[in-house]
Protein backbone atom coordinates (compact mmCIF):
# COMPACT_ATOMS: atom_id res chain seq x y z
CA UNK A 1 0.00 0.00 0.00
CA UNK A 2 1.18 3.51 -0.82
CA UNK A 3 0.03 6.34 1.42
CA UNK A 4 0.76 10.05 1.50
CA UNK A 5 0.75 11.95 4.78
CA UNK A 6 0.40 15.71 4.86
CA UNK A 7 1.07 17.81 7.94
CA UNK A 8 -0.43 21.29 8.07
CA UNK A 9 0.17 24.16 10.46
CA UNK A 10 -2.86 23.43 12.64
CA UNK A 11 -2.21 22.91 16.32
CA UNK A 12 -1.87 19.24 17.16
CA UNK A 13 1.66 18.23 16.19
CA UNK A 14 1.39 15.41 18.72
CA UNK A 15 -1.02 13.71 16.31
CA UNK A 16 1.48 13.98 13.45
CA UNK A 17 4.27 12.67 15.70
CA UNK A 18 2.27 9.63 16.81
CA UNK A 19 1.09 8.99 13.24
CA UNK A 20 4.67 9.03 11.93
CA UNK A 21 5.84 6.73 14.73
CA UNK A 22 3.04 4.25 14.04
CA UNK A 23 3.64 4.30 10.29
CA UNK A 24 7.36 3.76 10.86
CA UNK A 25 6.58 0.78 13.13
CA UNK A 26 4.20 -0.63 10.50
CA UNK A 27 6.38 0.10 7.48
CA UNK A 28 7.75 -2.79 5.49
CA UNK A 29 7.89 -3.82 1.86
CA UNK A 30 4.10 -3.61 1.59
CA UNK A 31 3.70 -0.07 3.00
CA UNK A 32 5.26 2.97 1.38
CA UNK A 33 4.85 6.36 3.07
CA UNK A 34 5.51 9.72 1.43
CA UNK A 35 5.21 12.99 3.37
CA UNK A 36 4.56 16.63 2.55
CA UNK A 37 4.63 19.53 5.03
CA UNK A 38 2.86 22.87 4.82
CA UNK A 39 4.99 25.95 5.27
CA UNK A 40 3.88 26.43 8.89
CA UNK A 41 3.90 22.79 10.05
CA UNK A 42 7.59 22.49 11.07
CA UNK A 43 7.41 25.67 13.16
CA UNK A 44 4.26 24.49 14.94
CA UNK A 45 5.91 21.09 15.61
CA UNK A 46 8.95 22.84 17.11
CA UNK A 47 6.77 25.13 19.24
CA UNK A 48 4.43 22.41 20.52
CA UNK A 49 6.85 19.50 20.88
CA UNK A 50 10.06 21.39 21.57
CA UNK A 51 12.16 19.50 19.03
CA UNK A 52 12.97 19.04 15.35
CA UNK A 53 12.45 15.26 15.31
CA UNK A 54 10.46 15.65 12.09
CA UNK A 55 13.84 16.08 10.36
CA UNK A 56 14.74 12.47 11.28
CA UNK A 57 11.68 10.76 9.80
CA UNK A 58 12.54 7.75 7.61
CA UNK A 59 10.06 8.66 4.85
CA UNK A 60 10.49 10.34 1.50
CA UNK A 61 9.55 14.00 1.99
CA UNK A 62 8.37 16.26 -0.82
CA UNK A 63 8.44 20.05 -0.86
CA UNK A 64 5.08 21.76 -0.58
CA UNK A 65 5.26 23.01 -4.18
CA UNK A 66 6.74 19.90 -5.80
CA UNK A 67 4.04 19.09 -8.31
CA UNK A 68 6.34 16.42 -9.78
CA UNK A 69 5.67 14.23 -6.70
CA UNK A 70 4.10 10.95 -7.85
CA UNK A 71 0.96 11.42 -5.76
CA UNK A 72 0.23 14.71 -7.55
CA UNK A 73 -1.13 12.64 -10.43
CA UNK A 74 -4.12 10.36 -10.66
CA UNK A 75 -1.97 7.90 -12.60
CA UNK A 76 0.00 7.12 -9.42
CA UNK A 77 -0.81 4.09 -7.32
CA UNK A 78 -1.19 5.90 -3.99
CA UNK A 79 -4.29 4.52 -2.29
CA UNK A 80 -4.83 6.91 0.60
CA UNK A 81 -3.94 10.29 2.04
CA UNK A 82 -4.07 11.34 5.66
CA UNK A 83 -3.82 15.04 6.46
CA UNK A 84 -2.87 15.22 10.13
CA UNK A 85 -3.40 17.66 11.65
CA UNK A 86 -5.59 19.29 9.04
CA UNK A 87 -6.17 23.02 9.33
CA UNK A 88 -9.54 24.49 8.48
CA UNK A 89 -7.82 26.60 5.82
CA UNK A 90 -6.69 23.38 4.15
CA UNK A 91 -10.20 21.92 4.40
CA UNK A 92 -11.60 25.09 2.85
CA UNK A 93 -9.14 25.06 -0.06
CA UNK A 94 -9.80 21.37 -0.74
CA UNK A 95 -13.58 21.86 -0.52
CA UNK A 96 -13.34 24.77 -3.00
CA UNK A 97 -11.16 22.78 -5.40
CA UNK A 98 -8.17 25.11 -4.99
CA UNK A 99 -5.03 23.07 -5.69
CA UNK A 100 -2.52 25.78 -4.82
CA UNK A 101 0.15 23.50 -3.27
CA UNK A 102 1.09 19.83 -3.18
CA UNK A 103 -1.17 19.10 -0.20
CA UNK A 104 -4.31 20.42 -1.84
CA UNK A 105 -3.35 18.94 -5.23
CA UNK A 106 -2.81 15.49 -3.72
CA UNK A 107 -6.13 15.77 -1.87
CA UNK A 108 -7.83 16.75 -5.13
CA UNK A 109 -6.29 13.68 -6.78
CA UNK A 110 -7.58 11.41 -4.00
CA UNK A 111 -11.10 12.79 -4.40
CA UNK A 112 -11.21 12.71 -8.20
CA UNK A 113 -9.85 9.16 -8.25
CA UNK A 114 -12.27 8.03 -5.51
CA UNK A 115 -9.46 7.09 -3.16
CA UNK A 116 -9.34 7.57 0.58
CA UNK A 117 -8.78 11.10 1.86
CA UNK A 118 -8.81 11.34 5.64
CA UNK A 119 -8.65 14.80 7.19
CA UNK A 120 -7.80 14.82 10.90
CA UNK A 121 -9.27 18.24 11.57
CA UNK A 122 -8.07 20.14 14.60
CA UNK A 123 -10.18 23.15 15.47
CA UNK A 124 -12.70 24.10 18.10
CA UNK A 125 -15.33 25.40 17.99
CA UNK A 126 -16.38 24.97 14.37
CA UNK A 127 -17.81 27.96 12.56
CA UNK A 128 -20.62 27.59 10.06
CA UNK A 129 -18.02 28.03 7.30
CA UNK A 130 -15.98 25.14 8.75
CA UNK A 131 -19.07 22.94 8.92
CA UNK A 132 -20.06 23.74 5.34
CA UNK A 133 -16.55 23.07 4.06
CA UNK A 134 -16.42 19.75 5.93
CA UNK A 135 -19.84 18.87 4.49
CA UNK A 136 -18.65 19.68 0.96
CA UNK A 137 -15.52 17.61 1.47
CA UNK A 138 -17.57 14.69 2.82
CA UNK A 139 -20.03 14.92 -0.08
CA UNK A 140 -17.04 14.78 -2.46
CA UNK A 141 -15.89 11.51 -0.85
CA UNK A 142 -13.48 12.71 1.82
CA UNK A 143 -13.56 11.52 5.42
CA UNK A 144 -13.54 13.95 8.32
CA UNK A 145 -11.85 12.39 11.34
CA UNK A 146 -11.89 15.03 14.08
CA UNK A 147 -8.91 15.07 16.41
CA UNK A 148 -11.23 14.14 19.24
CA UNK A 149 -9.59 11.49 21.41
CA UNK A 150 -11.50 8.66 23.02
CA UNK A 151 -11.05 7.39 26.55
CA UNK A 152 -12.29 3.78 26.27
CA UNK A 153 -8.73 2.45 26.25
CA UNK A 154 -7.86 4.47 29.38
CA UNK A 155 -4.87 6.34 27.93
CA UNK A 156 -2.23 7.29 30.50
CA UNK A 157 -0.22 9.93 28.60
CA UNK A 158 -0.49 12.38 25.70
CA UNK A 159 0.92 9.92 23.17
CA UNK A 160 -1.63 7.24 24.10
CA UNK A 161 -4.39 9.84 23.98
CA UNK A 162 -3.30 11.04 20.52
CA UNK A 163 -3.02 7.40 19.42
CA UNK A 164 -6.78 6.96 19.89
CA UNK A 165 -7.28 9.42 17.01
CA UNK A 166 -4.31 8.26 14.93
CA UNK A 167 -5.35 4.60 15.14
CA UNK A 168 -8.81 5.53 13.92
CA UNK A 169 -7.37 7.53 10.99
CA UNK A 170 -5.13 4.60 10.04
CA UNK A 171 -8.08 2.20 10.21
CA UNK A 172 -10.07 4.53 7.95
CA UNK A 173 -7.16 4.44 5.48
CA UNK A 174 -7.28 0.64 5.48
CA UNK A 175 -4.25 0.02 7.69
CA UNK A 176 -4.75 -2.40 10.57
CA UNK A 177 -3.16 -1.17 13.79
CA UNK A 178 -4.31 -3.93 16.15
CA UNK A 179 -5.43 -1.15 18.47
CA UNK A 180 -8.16 -1.04 21.08
CA UNK A 181 -11.67 -1.64 19.79
CA UNK A 182 -14.72 -1.29 21.93
CA UNK A 183 -15.83 -4.61 23.47
CA UNK A 184 -13.51 -6.69 21.25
Amino acid sequence: MKIVVAVTGASGSIYAKVLMEKLHALSNESLEVNVVWSEQAPGIWEYELGNKDYEQLPFKVYAKNDFMAPFASGSSSFEAMIICPCSMGTVGRIAAGMSNDLITRAADVMLKEHRKLICVVRETPYSLIHLRNMTALTEAGGIICPATPSFYSKPTNFEELAATVVNRALQLAGINTNSYRWQE
